[in-house]
């Protein structure tokens, strides 16, 4: 039998576009997958749209936090909870292509590739494509630090090889968080160039750029612990870099 993926989605006031991201999921022709949602306090009928897919699909599992923490708490909540070899990302407004899992778990097995990630395509809220991301073939930790070029719904890491990987407790950047602590203990994450994952971009997201810049700042100091010397050189090539990314 094919080894299980434990597929971590967390949610919060997700009903508008949830049930496209759970279809996605179930379209998926790599069939033993569990999908691992934790809720973190909706106040909108997220829950019950999930609940009326688990009456369908045995493997969609629901799990809801006690307060608010955000999606990294979320997330690690579905990892304590996961039974699969593989570990994957998929946020609650996202989609996979139907050959996702597939195409990358073979990738991953074939060369034995601890931490893999995908080209991915931008889409609208109508979901009409936008411009497609396409990642480097290959990114180490000491490459990761200059921006973050791994995309959360694309990335599959295998326990087997990294072992439980659980990211950081913060409101933004977990995922690269996590990335970066699986890369200190691989030589490198490698990429597919498939487009097989669509990812709903805001199109205010503009205006939020200065935010952005000030979480990135924060985690080069509170969460790596860089000195002010350190955090200032990544974080240029972080603001002259982030906002280019390579398109098709």
């Amino acid at each position: 039998m094919d080894p299980m993926v434990s597929i971590i989605m967390p949610t919060y006031n997700s009903s508008r576009y949830i049930t496209q991201s759970i279809e996605s999921v179930r379209r998926q022709t790599y069939l033993h997958w569990e999908l691992l949602i934790t809720d973190d306090c909706s106040q909108d009928n997220t829950r019950e749209l999930i609940k009326q897919f688990q009456q369908i699909d045995s493997r969609i599992k629901l799990f809801t936090s006690k307060v608010n923490g955000g999606a990294g708490c979320a997330r690690n909540n579905s990892i304590a909870e996961a039974k699969g070899r593989f570990i994957a990302f998929l946020d609650s407004d996202d989609m996979w292509a139907p050959k996702k899992l597939e195409l990358q778990i073979e990738f991953m097995k074939a060369n034995k590739i601890g931490l893999s990630y995908t080209a991915y395509q931008k889409i609208d809220s109508q979901g009409n494509s936008q411009g497609i991301i396409t990642p480097p073939k290959q990114t180490t930790y000491s490459k990761l630090l200059y921006g973050n070029v791994i995309g959360c719904l694309t990335a599959i890491y295998d326990t087997a090889i990294v072992g439980k990987k659980y990211m950081p407790t913060i409101r933004k950047r977990q995922d690269m968080g996590l990335w970066l602590d699986i890369l200190k203990d691989i030589p490198h994450a490698e990429g597919l160039s498939d487009v097989l994952a669509s990812y709903r971009h805001d199109s205010g997201m503009t205006k939020n750029k200065f935010k952005i810049l000030k979480w990135q700042w924060a985690f080069y100091r509170d969460v790596l612990k860089f000195d002010i010397f350190q955090s200032s050189y990544y974080f240029f090539f972080y603001a002259f870099n982030g906002f280019f990314k390579n398109k098709k």
